[in-house]
Formats: structure tokens, C-alpha cells, sequence
């Protein structure tokens, strides 16, 4: 290096005081960065990396600029490597470490030398459709995908005038199981800097809840404020906490939970790499924080409580499977031939079973058609994975589907989720209009993605779905799962409505009235209060003063005389409302 190189410069005159500075500097940058990044102190991590590449860059700018060395005129990237020998050789050393083991890091952990043991970070189980997903009920099907629930969440914060000028909807949420139901939690949030000022010493005291299934968003207020939250920006932040209490634990983003008492929780699922330095992401366990006091305790991933629903992320679980399916065969035959590849489509959804949350995505091939293969059903909380077997249309396929029938409505078909009607894999998808509410339903059959039934409610959709696939054979109507009341008729009042004739039926000890049409049901007709009738239906349609689509059989008349007879079920127009009233029939004679 020429001389005029290094120049006298104001500063410290001694080569000591110049080391402390660039020490002092350089410690103030790594502290502030530490603050603000919180890296996980691992060398596993690339965040660590990161902050150490940064701490020895700072450090050697500082000693170039301390000791006066000449940058105005042109130098090479030898004048600095020679300089870096000449004033700051171990931390060119502890520089140049840093890189080498990260290259050779990244190397050793490369699938194409480790493609056995990427295959095996996530093995499913095949699995019976049928036998495994059960039917589930009306009252566990979410009818919400997130982007409506954080729209209804933010809506009900509008409606409490003591919170909207101070804390505002955070739009974090996380789904989960509460006492049985499919829900959405999210915390509220500081509504800015100054509102967080004034409030932090009672924290946040609510959080939002959005009932994936009736659509009703409710703020639950606490006894006590949550005083660690991500809209924190001091130390009671989530990350900088758990950071604090657990230095060389790798996290990842920690989701918020409530247990079945209401109280609030971080989960924070904790990260390992498991091939070479760093491959193979898995989870080992968890950190579980108390969002009111902070109290943190750790549990291997077997130990996580059960009421935990979401220990593994989806991000993750896909990126396990695209291994396991991609390198099934070798790393080679993933790239030439792609023999039995295949990979998960584009988006995941989630279903609630068991008092659990699965996550479920479609599988494909190596092409990424517009056909599934089949799907995967993992568990959020245990990552136990199972596959099935089910060829047919992508779940963007099946959107467009149901897009098409509602074309004119301008409706928009949300990520699907997977149910089991009538033995049959079915893409339930909510139909939402441009505020993000959900106006109304598609049911669309996995194999036959033009088989297409749309309504409402959930219930006249699985209705229409049911008599779609009882008219391609698919399935048999007496196969069917029926709910049944018998009893004596109470009341009998008929309306016309769309120039068909429906009978309205009260029995004894019943305050509702199940429509009947007498096109379809011929019986109905010759009804008489007094009669006794076993009345049928695919579903339970819930508490409404009006059950549609019906059917009737005549068990015995008013004289005793016994007339059995059935008909095919019909669904009463959804515009049609309660019976006029006319008077009761007495008789109805043909």
C-alpha cells in the first residue's frame, strides 16, 4: 500500500485511543442493532451471521476513518485488504471465519447431498377419507376466511366508543378452537405512539373474537390489561421479551391464543435446524407467554397443553411436504424424469376437528395442473400428517367454479376448505361481495368440479349439493343422514307462493311450522289437524320459526286409518317469509 495513503486526520493521536474509539463505536452500533433485531445468539442462525458481518464492518470503517487513511482518491480493493492487515487484522480474521462458515454452512445443508434426510423431516400416512374426516356439523363449519374476519373484528371495534380513540384492531389473527367452536382471536393494539404512551401502564385491556361459523365479532375485556404485545416498542415487546428470557433460542413469529378460560397467550413455536447448519427446519417445542404478566415457560413439543392449537406454522408444514414429495425419488430425479413428484398447490386453508386445527392444501404434480392428486390433513398442534387419495380440480379451479355461477353478482370465491358430505371430498368455498361479507355459499365436488350447488345458508346449500349428487348417482338419497320429528299435527295453514300451493305444519308441543309443498308432496293435500305425520329432513336447520324444503309421510289419520306415503324434499324459495294468515284449515280434501 503506498503511503500517501494514510494521511494525518484530526482525532485521536495515539494508536490505543483510536482502538477504544472504533471499540466504543463499534459497541454502540452492535448494541442498537441487538435492540432493534433481537438475533437469536446461535450459530445456526443467519440473523446471528448478519449482526456479526455488521459488528466487524462498523468496527473497520471506524478504524479507517480514526487513522486517517486517504479515501478521496481512487483505491482498489487491495489498498483496503492490505489496510485491514496492517490496522485491524483479527477482526479481518474473525471477518473472513464468518463468511467461510456460513458458505461452507450452507453447502453441507443443501439438498442435493442431504435429500434423504429432507425427505424424512415430514412423512404422511395414508389415510381413509371417509373414516378419518367425519361429517361435521353445521354449527363447525367455518362460513369466514381471514380477510373478513379481520374486517368484522375491526368493524365491532368502531362500535365502543371508550376504546376506538385509544387502541385500534391489530389484524393478527389466529385461528383456533374455543370451547368447541372455530374462532378467530386477535389482540387490539396501541392506536399509535402517543396512545401507547398514555395507556401502557394498564396495557391493552380487550381482545377480539370473530365466531368463524355464526359471523358474530365480540371484544372480551380483560381484568387486567395485556402488558406484552407486538405493539409494544420497548422491552414488553413479544420478540425482544422472549428474546431477553431465552438469548439462544431461534423463535418463530409467536401467534396469539387464548385458553379455554379467555386468558391470552403468546405462542412462540421454538425453531432447530436439523441438517447440516443450516437445513432441515423443524419445531422442537414452544415458549408459552402470559400476555397479561409476561411469565414465560418453555415445553418440548410433545409437552405443548392441548389446548394449544397452533404449533407448527402452514408455511412450514408445506415447505416439509414439497421435500418429502419432490424428493421422493432422489434429488436427482427431482429435477430429470420427476418420476412420483409432486408438490402442494398454492394456498392452505383450515379445518376444525377433534378439538384441533388441521391445516389442509391440495397436492399436485411436479406440472402444477389445474388437477389435485389428492390433499394433506395436518395437525397444527402435533404435525401428524395424512395424505388422500382424491383426483380433481385445484382448489383455484374449483373457485372459479363457483365464481362462474354467481357471475353476474360480481361475488368473490375465498380459499376453500375440504368437508366430508355424503362420503364425498367437497370444497366449501364462502362467497363474499366487495366489503368482504359473506353473501353466500358453494359446495363443489372435488372429482366433478362442474357439479356445483350454491345457496344462501349453509344449509340450502348441502341441500341443493345432496340433490346434485343423488342426480349423478353419486350418492344414494336413502344413504343420506336424516333428522326426523313424529308427532300429532297442531296446526295446519297453507300459502301460495310462486303459484305453488305449501302447506305449513305445527305439531303438538312445537312452536315451529315446517313447510311442505304440495307439488312435491302430494300427501299434504289431504292433511288434517289431528293427524299423525313423521316429518324428514336432510339437516337440522336450528331454532327459526320456519324449517324449509321438508318432507311429510303419513303415519295415521284422525280416524285411525293409516296412509303411508312419501316424497322427495324440496327447499322453499328464500325469499318466501312466514305463512299469511289465513285462517287454519280444518280439511283438505283433493
Amino acid at each position: 500500500m503506498n503511503n500517501e495513503a494514510v494521511k494525518a486526520k484530526r482525532g485521536p493521536t495515539g494508536k490505543g485511543a483510536k482502538i477504544l474509539v472504533n471499540i466504543l463505536i463499534t459497541v454502540v452500533v452492535a448494541l442498537v442493532y441487538f435492540y432493534a433485531a433481537v438475533p437469536a445468539i446461535n450459530l445456526q442462525s443467519g440473523d446471528f451471521y448478519a449482526f456479526l458481518l455488521l459488528t466487524c464492518l462498523v468496527y473497520i470503517v471506524c478504524a479507517i476513518v480514526t487513522s486517517g487513511f486517504d479515501t478521496k482518491r481512487k483505491l482498489t480493493f487491495k489498498d483496503y485488504i492490505h489496510f485491514v492487515k496492517a490496522q485491524c487484522l483479527p477482526i479481518g480474521i474473525l471477518l473472513a471465519a464468518i463468511i467461510v462458515v456460513g458458505v461452507i454452512g450452507e453447502v453441507v445443508s443443501l439438498p442435493i447431498f442431504r435429500a434423504s434426510a429432507y425427505r424424512e423431516l415430514l412423512v404422511p400416512e395414508d389415510g381413509d377419507f371417509t373414516t378419518d374426516v367425519a361429517q361435521i356439523s353445521f354449527g363447525e363449519i367455518p362460513t369466514l376466511d381471514r380477510d373478513s374476519a379481520n374486517y368484522l373484528g375491526d368493524r365491532q371495534m368502531g362500535t365502543l366508543s371508550d376504546m376506538v380513540s385509544q387502541f385500534e384492531y391489530s389484524n393478527d389473527s389466529t385461528q383456533i378452537n374455543y370451547q368447541g367452536r372455530p374462532v378467530r382471536v386477535a389482540p387490539i393494539a396501541y392506536a399509535d405512539i402517543i396512545k401507547w404512551f398514555t395507556n401502557r401502564s394498564t396495557g391493552l385491556p380487550a381482545y377480539v373474537v370473530v365466531d368463524m361459523v355464526t359471523q358474530e365479532a365480540s371484544v372480551v375485556r380483560l381484568q387486567e390489561g395485556m402488558k406484552y404485545s407486538f405493539s409494544e416498542p420497548l422491552n414488553r415487546n413479544v420478540m425482544r421479551h422472549l428474546r431477553f428470557q431465552y438469548p439462544t433460542m431461534m423463535f418463530s413469529t409467536a401467534e396469539f391464543e387464548i385458553d379455554e378460560n379467555g386468558h391470552p397467550w403468546w405462542i412462540a413455536p421454538r425453531i432447530v435446524k436439523t441438517i447440516g447448519l443450516f437445513g432441515g427446519t423443524d419445531i422442537k417445542g414452544a415458549v408459552l407467554m402470559d400476555a397479561v404478566t409476561g411469565e414465560c415457560t418453555y415445553y418440548d413439543a410433545e409437552d405443548v397443553p392441548t389446548w394449544v392449537d397452533n404449533l407448527y406454522t402452514s408455511e412450514l408444514i408445506m415447505e416439509q411436504y414439497d421435500y418429502h414429495g419432490t424428493l421422493i425419488h432422489g434429488f436427482i430425479n427431482s429435477i430429470f424424469g420427476q418420476k412420483d413428484v409432486k408438490q402442494t398447490t398454492d394456498g392452505y386453508n383450515y379445518i376444525a376437528m377433534n378439538d384441533d386445527v388441521y391445516m389442509y392444501t391440495g397436492i399436485t404434480s411436479a406440472n402444477a395442473d389445474q388437477s389435485n392428486l389428492g390433499f394433506v390433513l395436518c395437525n397444527m398442534r402435533t404435525k401428524e400428517t395424512s395424505y388422500y387419495t382424491a383426483p380433481g380440480a385445484t382448489e383455484y379451479a374449483a373457485m372459479a367454479s363457483a365464481q362462474g355461477v354467481v357471475q353476474d353478482l360480481n361475488y368473490t370465491a375465498t380459499f376453500p376448505i375440504l368437508l366430508n358430505i355424503a362420503g364425498e371430498p367437497t370444497y366449501f368455498i364462502p362467497l363474499k361481495d366487495a366489503t368482504s361479507l359473506v353473501k353466500m355459499y358453494a359446495m363443489v365436488n372435488v372429482a366433478q368440479y362442474q357439479l356445483v350447488a350454491t345457496g344462501t345458508t349453509v344449509t340450502a346449500t348441502e341441500e341443493e349439493y345432496i340433490r346434485l349428487l343423488s342426480d349423478r348417482g353419486i350418492t344414494i338419497p336413502d344413504a343420506l343422514p336424516q333428522t326426523s320429528v313424529s308427532g300429532v299435527i297442531a296446526e295446519l295453514r297453507s300459502a301460495v307462493l310462486d303459484g305453488n300451493t305449501y302447506y305449513f305444519i305445527r305439531l303438538e308441543d312445537e312452536d315451529i311450522f315446517y313447510s311442505v309443498s304440495a307439488m312435491e308432496n302430494n300427501v299434504a293435500v289431504i292433511l288434517n289437524v289431528g293427524d299423525t305425520v313423521t316429518i324428514e329432513h336432510a339437516a337440522d336447520e336450528g331454532d327459526s320459526l320456519i324449517l324449509n324444503g321438508y318432507t311429510v309421510t303419513l303415519d295415521k289419520k284422525a280416524d285411525g286409518e293409516a296412509i303411508p306415503s312419501q316424497a322427495p324434499v324440496i327447499e322453499l324459495p328464500e325469499e318466501s317469509s312466514a305463512p299469511e294468515e289465513s285462517a287454519p284449515v280444518e280439511s283438505a280434501q283433493p
